[in-house]
C-alpha cells in the first residue's frame, strides 16, 4: 500500500550516501562466485532508490506487499516503462526465494541482466538527483 508521508529531502539524500557504500561493496565482489549476493545487493540498491523517489512526492511504501507496491508505482515516472517494471518484479522475486528459499540466484542470470539492473539505478538516481539538486 502506498500512504502519505512528509517528504524528507535529508533522508533521501543518506539514502543516497548508504547506496554509495553498498555499490563499493558490490565492485569487490566476485559476481561470478557470489552472483546471489551482488543480485541481492543490486535489488536493495533499487528497492532503496524507489523509495527514496517516492518520499520525494510525500509517499511511502506499507504493508505485506510493500515491495511489490513500490515497484509497481515507478509506472508513474516517464522514465520508466512497463518492461522495466516487470523486470524489476522479476527481481524482487528472485532476491525473495533466495532470501527466504534459500535459492541460488545464477550468474548467468547476473551477466544477462547487469546492464538493465545498473541502467535503472542510474535512472532512479537520475531523477532523485535532478529532484534535490545533488552533485
Amino acid at each position: 500500500m502506498i500512504i502519505k508521508t512528509t517528504p524528507d529531502n535529508e533522508k533521501v539524500k543518506s539514502v543516497l550516501r548508504l547506496i554509495k557504500e553498498r555499490e563499493e561493496f558490490i565492485s569487490f565482489a566476485d559476481s561470478s562466485r557470489f552472483s546471489t549476493s551482488v543480485v541481492e545487493n543490486y535489488y536493495e540498491i533499487i528497492k532503496e532508490l524507489a523509495g527514496a523517489l517516492i518520499l520525494l512526492d510525500g509517499l511511502k511504501a506499507t504493508g505485506e506487499n510493500a515491495h511489490k507496491d513500490l515497484i509497481n508505482y515507478l509506472i508513474n515516472y516517464e522514465e520508466f516503462l512497463e518492461e522495466d517494471i516487470v523486470f524489476m518484479n522479476d527481481l524482487r522475486i528472485k532476491r525473495n526465494n533466495s532470501s527466504y528459499e534459500g535459492k541460488r540466484i545464477n550468474s548467468v542470470y547476473f551477466q544477462n541482466n547487469k546492464n538493465k539492473i545498473l541502467s535503472i539505478i542510474l535512472r532512479l538516481k537520475e531523477i532523485i538527483k535532478r529532484r534535490i539538486n545533488y552533485p
